[in-house]
């Protein structure tokens, strides 16, 4: 069994599509969405999904149990997600072209949207529906043991997925809280896969004790409850999921660190009177746009006035160098007050 998984990764990294990979030289010219950390834990997942998928559907098939079928579903979804993250990732890193001048960050977004609706309309409905039609004809599983040992190999190899994905998470949340770590990224990849990896796992743990108790207990309707509890699991997940992309897919502000210090900036140069307005959104993972409105002291002339607007866009991309482009607008207090009373009458 070790030898195969063994075999299997390094067959899966073979088969790879080359148009999800990039050379040294397409790393260069990407935009600054890419993320190679990110790309190791879909790699990872992705191997260890589409091994353990064909190992699930052989037990599935060879003992009948619809809780090992709800897995192998699962682990295939799984595996189809994270081609799909990784083709959200090539697309994303496109430069800007003329019909989408701001790039196509916002395509990372988009897909794992997508992720979230088939892990909730394949995994979660298919694994509900075949635990709904053992329910009404339930049978006992034959050879469980080899359910058992199948299982066992994927707690194993899922466990190392879901470890390479929380060591890259726990790096990237420096001192956020967890849930407030996973609220506030604007990197799905990572939280996207640590969600898939984490109901993997309990998945299994499910799918054991569902096979387990029916066994000792000589209730093969358990093996049925735990393919629906292996749904519920998944829509659960895929709800999760989908309300944290939709934040990022309608454009999330960046971080108030960020914000504040763009702000601090900006606000200690004599030259500024006051600071209208700070709009943030962020076009992709790390790559932010920035528009700023300020009021300038009257005494500056046009030259000036460039050279101070050079030198705060200068200095922004500096400090931070996720803000990718800067709009910055030189407007009097009080002419950006009116206009704000027109918007918003």
């Amino acid at each position: 069994m070790l030898s195969f998984y063994i075999k299997g990764l390094a067959l899966v990294f073979s088969i790879v599509p080359p148009y999800f990979r990039s050379s040294n030289r397409e790393h260069k010219q990407a935009s600054p969405v890419t993320n190679p950390s990110s790309k190791k834990v879909i790699y990872a997942a992705l191997a260890g999904n589409a091994l353990i998928a064909v190992t699930k559907f052989s037990a599935a098939a060879y003992t009948g149990s619809s809780a090992m079928l709800s897995e192998a579903i699962h682990s295939l979804v799984d595996t189809g997600n994270q081609l799909l993250m990784l083709y959200g990732m090539r697309r994303a890193s496109q430069p800007a072209d003329r019909l989408h001048p701001f790039g196509y960050g916002m395509e990372l977004y988009f897909w794992t949207f997508v992720v979230a609706i088939l892990i909730f309309a394949i995994g979660g409905s298919i694994s509900v529906y075949e635990g709904v039609s053992k329910l009404s004809s339930p049978h006992p599983v034959e050879n469980v043991v080899v359910n058992y040992v199948v299982l066992g190999a994927a707690m194993i190899f899922e466990a190392i997925a879901w470890w390479i994905a929380f060591k890259e998470f726990r790096r990237s949340k420096g001192d956020l809280g967890y849930f407030e770590a996973v609220r506030r990224s604007k990197d799905p990849t990572i939280f996207t896969v640590l969600f898939e990896d984490t109901a993997a796992m309990l998945g299994l743990i499910v799918a054991f004790i569902g096979l387990y108790l029916g066994e000792v207990l000589n209730l093969p309707i358990l093996d049925a409850v735990a393919s629906i509890v292996i749904g519920v699991v998944l829509g659960l997940t895929a709800v999760l999921l989908a309300y944290e992309s939709k934040g990022l897919l309608i454009g999330e502000a960046a971080r108030g660190d960020v914000v504040d210090g763009i702000r601090g900036i900006v606000e200690d140069d004599g030259r500024i009177n006051h600071i209208n307005e700070v709009l943030t959104m962020h076009m992709g993972p790390r790559d932010v746009l920035l528009n700023l409105s300020i009021d300038f002291d009257q005494s500056l002339d046009s030259s000036a006035l460039q050279r101070a607007i050079s030198e705060f866009e200068a200095r922004v991309k500096q400090d931070f160098p996720i803000v990718t482009r800067i709009f910055i607008e030189a407007q009097s207090r009080a002419g950006h007050d009116a206009a704000q009373r027109v918007t918003e009458s």
